[in-house]
């Protein structure tokens, strides 16, 4: 791909990669996703490297374009024990280890160690939630005078969740990004954001419901402001799933969860929403008629576009006295991914 990279920032969770490994191979090339660990609450140090392997050796296996791997969520007393466990994966060349400037000293030095040992460098990941604040630039400064010049870095300008209740986060990211571009010579400039909304279950009482891609907007206006940096700035986002998926610690064993699920699409201006159900009688009708909601919007791309709308068009199309076919969450959200991470690369310059 010669235009800009697209960096989703995904969980390590089944769903999400078993979306990136069934990409079409020139798709997948193209991208280069922030993989996040998920919180660990109280899983001790001496078990950790067993829990992470769980989740790093499938996003590590289908990763070999490369790409980031975060522990965000690492708790203080998993920090030498979470550094420890994400060396290997970097060690093997694909992966590389992310810091930022709202860690603990700990997790930074561990980190630029981390990075040191391994090939690809050091991504700085730099949360700008609200307003930009110029504290966090001397910070970055300071970060980057301790990992030292021989280390190659790559900026990850993370602005979160960008809805359209965050008309100012365009100006917000270019305050962050002419602070942030001069302090070192960045490998790659990546703009995340996270513009998909929280489901929720009165959102989807009747038909299709629409939000705008505020997110991609953000990535433009920047993009048309004509800085030396818009050019290659990198595309990220956070796929079909809001930023506070991501926080959500794992549940082993967990059955039940709400009768009601969500089909996802994404078209050039909006990302849309429809209601499936999990169980009951009419689950078949109502998941076929959900996915022929989606294959009859004036956007959709055909069942030829991507496997995302070979899923979908299989499902509107399938007969109502068979379930096969009509899916379940984790299938959902892999459709979503499917169809959402095709679709970014094709849209990008270059792409």
């Amino acid at each position: 791909m010669s235009g800009p990279l697209y960096v989703p920032v995904l969980p390590t969770k089944p769903h999400a990669a078993g979306a990136f490994r069934r990409l079409w191979p020139e798709v997948r090339a193209a991208i280069r996703p922030l993989w996040n660990l998920p919180p660990l609450p109280g899983v001790a140090p001496e078990t950790l490297a067993t829990v992470v392997g769980t989740y790093v050796d499938p996003v590590s296996a289908v990763s070999r374009h490369g790409g980031w791997i975060d522990a965000p969520f690492g708790e203080d007393a998993q920090t030498a024990a979470l550094a420890e466990a994400l060396l290997v994966y970097c060690e093997l060349g694909r992966l590389r280890p992310v810091t930022g400037p709202e860690r603990t000293e700990a997790q930074q030095a561990a980190a630029v160690e981390t990075a040191r040992h391994c090939p690809r460098g050091l991504g700085v990941r730099v949360r700008v939630t609200g307003e930009w604040d110029g504290r966090l630039g001397e910070e970055v400064r300071g970060l980057l005078a301790r990992t030292g010049p021989e280390v190659p870095v790559d900026l990850l300008l993370d602005m979160g969740a960008v809805l359209d209740d965050r008309p100012g986060a365009g100006k917000e990211a270019l305050r962050a990004l002419d602070a942030l571009v001069p302090l070192a010579e960045w490998r790659t400039t990546t703009l995340l954001g996270g513009g998909f909304p929280r489901a929720t279950a009165d959102m989807l009482v009747e038909g299709a419901y629409e939000e705008s891609r505020a997110e991609w907007r953000m990535w433009h206006e920047v993009r048309a402001t004509g800085r030396a940096y818009a050019p290659p700035l990198g595309y990220g986002d956070y796929g079909v799933q809001p930023p506070s998926a991501l926080a959500q610690a794992p549940a082993p064993g967990r059955k039940g969860g709400p009768p009601w699920g969500v089909l996802r699409y994404t078209t050039g201006s909006s990302y849309v929403l429809v209601r499936t159900m999990t169980r009951g009688r009419d689950r078949i009708a109502v998941n076929r008629a959900a996915a022929r909601l989606i294959t009859e919007l004036p956007e959709f791309r055909g069942a030829r576009a991507g496997q995302g709308e070979e899923w979908l068009s299989d499902c509107a199309n399938g007969p109502l006295s068979d379930s096969a076919g009509t899916g379940g969450p984790t299938e959902w959200l892999r459709a979503g991914n499917l169809q959402h991470m095709t679709y970014v690369v094709r849209s990008l310059p270059g792409g």
